[in-house]
């Protein structure tokens, strides 16, 4: 019976009617080790082809690991080596900008400037000819 149908390793038990077990194992079974062995030995090509597609995803994906390493290493080093001409640019950027808020400070000093000394000069021409004219007005003696 080893070698026969599975389902053969239940005998029938009793009549309909009763509520009994419907069977129980016949006595020459197999152990399940013995019964099984085929089915693993036959399943062992698949289980080593398995293993092979999982080695080769493995390599596969620690040299994407790898490659993605080194780019990541260059990139890395690119942008070390452009910090600092991106810190030159910064710096001109900011420099252009507070050259022309300077620029723009000093031209408004300058305006500044010109506006007091023509009020400066018109008023010291008054201020001269009125010096004058109280000087020239003590020394004749008029009042």
């Amino acid at each position: 019976m080893a070698g026969s149908n599975f389902l053969e390793r239940f005998r029938p038990l009793g009549a309909p009617g009763a509520a009994v077990s419907t069977g129980s194992p016949a006595s020459d079974v197999p152990d399940p080790a013995t019964e099984l062995a085929p089915v693993f030995a036959a399943l062992a090509p698949t289980i080593e082809q398995c293993d092979s597609i999982v080695a080769d995803a493995r390599r596969r994906a620690d040299n994407e690991v790898a490659g993605a390493r080194e780019r990541a290493a260059g990139v890395k080093a690119r942008a070390r080596a452009e910090i600092g001409a991106e810190q030159a640019r910064a710096a001109a950027r900011v420099l252009a900008e507070y050259s022309a808020t300077e620029a723009a400070v000093l031209d408004e000093a300058t305006r500044r400037a010109a506006a007091t000394r023509e009020a400066g000069a018109a008023r010291v021409d008054e201020l001269a000819s009125a010096t004058v004219d109280r000087l020239v007005s003590d020394l004749l003696g008029a009042p």
